[in-house]
């Protein structure tokens, strides 16, 4: 016996004002100043529900009416003015690195007020590195001259698969160094929610929003430096996979040629290393290291002077980057892949060849950039996820500087 269809819920005045709420800040949040006029075309609501609804968000703090304009040739009452008050508030976008902690402070239009990095030393425990995350976040609000009283929301990136609901999968032993209870001690120390999320899938959040990637939807960005990792977007939407677990790279254990996740920075680094110490072996990377460690950007350096070791190291890294970006536009078909993390400068040198070797890789070769980002491109990423969170939720949000 078939059951009957459920009844959809009344649609009572305060629900419709409510929504008619939340498609208005969805509009102002992503516009400059617009009157009344231009957000009754841009919503499709009356002029009386625009005003009336407008007055409710210049009430609770999240717009702001600016004087009316008028020119030569208006006839009757200006237009009412209106902006999103891109001051009620801020945001914390956080990149929790196996190597260091970037936090920014960002407006509520994502313009960022400041910026601070801490190096992580050694290998330190999950209470060390919580406790150097609320560091920076201390540091930053001091820079920024703000309270927490004014901060919303805080996303937060780790090097590490992390589903939905924020949950960290720890079946490897290097992401389990990130599952400290990080969202739930800053909450505690701050009163403000943390957004966990991967890094890789910030970093294409942040390039869909402010870097190679606008007006891409159908995109992956690969973090490159020193373990391959991707996000991935497919029509304009984030792909987590049931656990989490989607764009993570592990099985480049089994892609010939690659063989591991390694990223460009650690190949680069490890072959340069290699050369340096064979005697047998002639190149220009002996002197430009003298006694310090062999990095990457002095593999890449040697390579612009012409130095035959360097080209040949860059050129193996090039033909394995290609197989790896190969692999994701098979699985995933995308438009575009977008090179990132802080290699991501010195990897434009590879491009052409990368694209080169592409084409007998697959028949559908994605373009392939590099991101201009640099090493803010996780922070960035988490910015625009606690912008997501704000604007989803702005009408249940207490603001500080709210009139009265």
């Amino acid at each position: 016996m078939a059951r009957p269809a459920a009844t959809p819920p009344t649609a009572t005045p305060p629900m419709l004002r409510r929504v008619n709420a939340g498609k208005l800040l969805g509009v102002l949040a992503k516009a400059g100043v617009m009157t009344g006029t231009g957000l009754i075309e841009a919503t499709g609501l009356t002029r009386a529900t625009v005003h009336a609804v407008c007055n409710d968000l210049i009430s609770m703090g999240w717009v702001v009416e600016l004087d009316p304009h008028r020119d030569d040739t208006s006839v009757g009452r200006p237009s009412r003015r209106f902006e999103y008050n891109a001051g009620a508030g801020c945001v914390l976008g956080i990149d929790i690195g196996a190597g260091k902690t970037t936090v920014l402070v960002a407006d509520l239009r994502g313009e960022t007020v400041a910026k601070v990095v801490r190096s992580v030393p050694g290998d330190p425990t999950a209470a060390e590195r919580t406790g150097i995350v609320h560091e920076t976040v201390v540091e930053a609000l001091e820079t920024a001259q703000v309270t927490d009283a004014h901060v919303l929301a805080a996303g937060a990136g780790v090097a590490a698969p992390v589903d939905r609901d924020g949950n960290i999968l720890v079946d490897d032993e290097f992401w389990r160094r990130f599952d400290a209870g990080l969202s739930r001690r800053l909450t505690e120390l701050h009163g403000w929610p943390v957004l966990l999320e991967n890094d890789a899938n910030l970093a294409a959040l942040g390039e869909h929003w402010r870097g190679e990637g606008r007006n891409v939807d159908d995109l992956a960005v690969l973090l490159a430096s020193e373990r391959f990792g991707s996000g991935l977007m497919d029509s304009g939407r984030l792909l987590h996979g049931s656990r989490g677990g989607a764009g993570e790279m592990v099985y480049l254990k089994l892609v010939e040629g690659v063989g591991d996740t390694h990223g460009i920075a650690r190949i680069a680094r490890d072959q340069g290393a290699a050369a340096v110490a064979d005697p047998a072996v002639d190149t220009a990377l002996r002197a430009l290291a003298a006694d310090r460690p062999v990095t990457a950007e002095l593999v890449f350096t040697a390579a612009d002077a012409g130095d035959k070791v360097a080209l040949g190291i860059l050129q193996h890294v090039a033909a394995r980057t290609a197989r790896v970006v190969a692999t994701l536009g098979i699985l995933f078909n995308p438009e575009l892949v977008v090179l990132g993390g802080a290699v991501a400068e010195a990897a434009k040198s590879l491009l052409p060849e990368i694209e080169e070797q592409l084409a007998g890789f697959t028949s559908t070769p994605p373009r392939v950039a590099v991101s201009s980002l640099g090493d803010a491109i996780v922070s960035v990423g988490a910015v625009r996820h606690a912008l997501n969170y704000v604007e989803q939720n702005a009408l249940d949000l207490t603001l500080s500087c709210r009139p009265g």
